[in-house]
């Protein structure tokens, strides 16, 4: 494939990680210090979710929190391997 025709990837600093998770969970706090400490160095943004206080997010994740997105598509749930993390965002 020509390089011209090929996708760049977005750079860490483009992207966006989410946390979905409820107050309370010794996995959500686990897996937000993983998140924090990646996001932080590679530059990417971070924010969190309560799923307690949405109804679509209730449904779709409830048996799996914490569950990590990037920029808005699922990545991971109950535990977050800093490795892929790190490469999902291109570090």
């Amino acid at each position: 494939m020509s390089p011209l025709l090929r996708r760049k990837s977005p750079e860490p600093a483009d992207r966006t990680v989410t946390l979905v998770a409820k107050p309370g969970c010794h996995l959500c706090d686990e897996a937000r210090e993983v998140i924090v400490r990646v996001a932080a160095e590679l530059g990417a943004a971070f924010e969190e979710k309560d799923i307690t206080r949405d109804e679509e997010l209730y449904r779709r994740y409830w048996e799996q929190i914490p569950v990590t997105l990037i920029d808005g598509r699922q990545h991971d749930f109950w535990r977050v391997d800093e490795g892929r993390l790190r490469k999902a965002l291109g570090a």
